[in-house]
């Protein structure tokens, strides 16, 4: 058969007299109506991929429903173990199946207790279920980057990661105070040597350009702002001991720190003795006085969950009533992600496919799409290795969990004008190719252990496996936000059908099959047929899009 061509799809864009924009769609509630493609785009956005069944279970409830589902909160789950004790190791404080988590420091360990982290935290996005508790803290991991290689200690970054994933659905301004006064953060940007002799103004410095405020046109603090919030935040220490954060105030600047006009004047009198940490709430209070930081954490939740361009009508219809929201709320976070996941703007076709999976979006929702079975806890040490060969697929397709390049995050969510093209590239496209037809045909196997896509089990779980148009039809619907051409489906069909022109090629094969499930000549038929089928299926550019 030949292949049909790829077709580069192309945005409408609209246009008004005023200029251009993509919708002039706003936050107001969606009142059309609600159906199985609209949950779908939801859940696409919200989740790392879900399973057919899933989607059963959900397509019955309404959109309120369903967005109270996703913005709940989950349970926490238990603490990462020692996975890593081998032939050539064993961790001396922590006996093999034991969390780490509140063990001394460990110079040999360390490096592999990071590893059963960044495993355990791969764990965590694959047994995510109904709640975006998961993504969220993921989201708050790039908005308040930290590198664990420049962290120094798995313990810290443990803690960090409880930190963000306490507060992703909580409170903005308390997880913006936390994290200030965070083991890790203090670590990664030098807090913990911030003294009233020695100030270090980097933690400062990225509070206002990063964690609150932004760069933006109309944000002016100046060199002697970072300064004074420098002055502010000296004090801090950590104590490996207790794998925490104290604060000293030998070490703290009492004098007082003035701010400039951008800040109305602002003056934070210098306190002493305990009471200088107090210094560290004022400032912040200050710093959300500022408009501009509801509408920067806005625009950036909008680019995570939404689209990478924000026009003047989006700015104006969606991004400002969110940041009114965020201030009225006193900036809880849960009720702006439900006006954004209720509203028109959400649903409108031109964000409907409109951004590249990342690729950890791309990496866990293949495995979650099509239920890959992992080794249970029981078996920890080849549940954890294979987590992280999970974990390094993303890492090499430039994701690397609790590895982010920067403080700034992955480039794909704030770099213009690319933003997330940036996850494609020469490199990083062969790459997903090559994992997922690992995965659809040899698997992944570690010390006897496999994991592997069985196509079998999931299109038993289809409306009807055995008539090709409607098994294409269920299968597109679950793996593709977008609508394939009929060239292409034809094409699908035609591998069923293995280059036969009726539709009993397949429903043939599949009823023997069904008849002799135990028969390996009609089993591997069907098999074959399906695997080639889903490769195609799963190379498309459709594949790639959320």
């Amino acid at each position: 058969m030949k292949k049909p061509k790829v077709l580069k799809r192309v945005k409408k864009v609209k246009f008004n007299p005023q200029g251009s924009f993509r919708t002039l769609a706003g936050v107001e509630q969606y009142a059309a109506v609600w159906n199985e493609s609209k949950l779908r785009h939801l859940l696409r956005r919200t989740l790392f991929g879900f399973k057919q069944e899933d989607f059963d279970s959900w397509k019955s409830k309404s959109m309120a429903e369903v967005v109270q589902l996703l913005i709940s909160t989950s349970p926490a789950p238990l603490p990462p173990i020692n996975n890593y004790n081998d032939t050539n190791f064993s961790d001396p404080t922590v006996p093999a199946g034991q969390t780490w988590v509140n063990a001394p420091y460990d110079g040999n360990a360390n490096g592999r207790r990071n590893s059963s982290l960044k495993s355990w935290w791969l764990g965590n996005l694959l047994q995510q279920n109904s709640s975006i508790h998961e993504k969220m803290t993921l989201f708050w991991h790039n908005h308040f980057a930290t590198e664990s290689a420049d962290v120094g200690d798995a313990r810290y970054m443990y803690r960090y990661y409880s930190l963000l994933r306490k507060y992703a659905l909580g409170n903005f301004k308390d997880l913006v105070l936390e994290i200030t006064k965070d083991p890790a953060m203090l670590r990664y940007l030098n807090g913990y040597l911030n003294t009233k002799t020695a100030p270090d103004e980097n933690y400062a410095r990225e509070l206002q350009e990063l964690f609150t405020l932004g760069k933006g046109p109309l944000v002016f603090y100046t060199e002697a702002d970072v300064r004074a919030a420098a002055r502010v935040l000296t004090g801090y220490t950590v104590n490996a001991t207790t794998i925490s954060s104290a604060f000293d105030p030998n070490r703290h600047d009492t004098g007082n720190k003035q701010f400039s006009t951008y800040y109305q004047n602002k003056v934070i009198l210098g306190k002493t003795g305990v009471n200088g940490a107090k210094e560290t709430e004022e400032l912040i209070d200050m710093l959300f006085l500022q408009e501009e930081t509801a509408l920067y954490l806005s625009r950036k939740l909008y680019r995570f969950f939404v689209y990478y361009e924000i026009d003047a009508a989006t700015e104006a219809n969606v991004i400002v009533p969110m940041a009114n929201l965020f201030r009225a709320s006193s900036y809880e976070i849960r009720p702006v992600l439900e006006l954004l996941f209720k509203s028109t703007h959400f649903y409108d076709p031109v964000n409907v496919a409109g951004l590249i999976k990342s690729p950890l979006d791309y990496c866990v929702g293949l495995c979650k799409e099509f239920k890959i079975q992992f080794p249970d806890s029981a078996d920890f040490a080849n549940q954890y290795l294979m987590y992280d060969y999970i974990r390094t697929q993303a890492s090499n397709m430039q994701q690397n969990l609790a590895d982010p390049p920067s403080v700034s995050g992955w480039p794909a969510y704030y770099q213009a004008p690319q933003f997330h093209e940036l996850w494609i590239n020469s490199d990083t496209l062969p790459r997903r190719n090559q994992f997922m037809n690992i995965l659809l045909t040899s698997g992944y196997t570690r010390n006897g252990k496999k994991i592997v896509i069985d196509v079998l089990p999931y299109i038993h779980e289809l409306s009807d496996p055995g008539n090709p148009n409607l098994l294409i039809r269920d299968t597109v619907a679950h793996l593709c936000a977008i609508e394939l051409t009929t060239e292409v489906i034809q094409f699908l069909k035609g591998i069923l059908l293995s280059g036969q022109s009726t539709d009993s090629y397949w429903t043939d094969a599949w009823t023997s099959y069904k008849a002799n499930p135990n028969n390996t000549v009609t089993r591997n038929m069907v098999v074959s047929r399906l695997n080639s089928m889903f490769s195609y299926l799963l190379n498309l550019p459709e594949y790639q899009l959320s």
